[in-house]
């Protein structure tokens, strides 16, 4: 089953989206794919993904948040210099129980006015066990300055056990 949850990104203008995952036998994993930028539309100079209501967006025992986060912070990235964006983060990931999967590697390549640069703003938190977590930047190019990431969660069979596989029309 999967069951978009509208009702608790309204007001992000479509840079969080809420999705909750259950497989038979399973507890509801809610996965929350954010994209942490300027709503330079409106105007506004708060970003429209931190209006949500986070305490409420993240399940107890369930929650993966992944996605770019456009946050610089030493929690997260060892090469870090300059924090910026990252108050907020941190502090929803303290008052959530958050971990961060992210194992410090690079995952935004950057050039402007002639240097390079990388860090770490696409994340991906749990509170949870870690997911499983990778790069796949050798098979994957995206013609983009972000890397592709891939998590995996393990899954909990446990209640599927108990079900008798059906095969075709039987």
């Amino acid at each position: 089953m999967v069951d978009e949850r509208n009702d608790l990104s309204r007001g992000a203008n479509n840079n969080v989206i809420v999705t909750d995952v259950r497989r038979r036998g399973e507890t509801i994993t809610r996965i929350v794919n954010v994209y942490n930028e300027k709503d330079t539309q409106s105007g506004e100079r708060e970003r429209p993904a931190r209006k949500l209501n986070w305490q409420r967006v993240i399940q107890q025992g369930g929650t993966v948040l992944t996605g770019d986060f456009n946050a610089h912070s030493l929690q997260w990235d060892p090469r870090c210099q300059v924090q910026r964006n990252a108050t907020f983060w941190e502090d929803v990931i303290d008052e959530n129980g958050l971990e961060i999967g992210n194992d410090g590697r690079a995952t935004h390549h950057w050039t402007r006015e002639g240097h390079e640069g990388e860090s770490v703003i696409d994340l991906t938190l749990a509170n949870r066990p870690r997911p499983k977590w990778a790069i796949l930047a050798d098979n994957h190019p995206t013609g983009s300055d972000h890397e592709v990431i891939e998590w995996e969660l393990e899954a909990d069979t446990q209640g599927e056990a108990d079900h008798e596989r059906v095969v075709r029309w039987n």
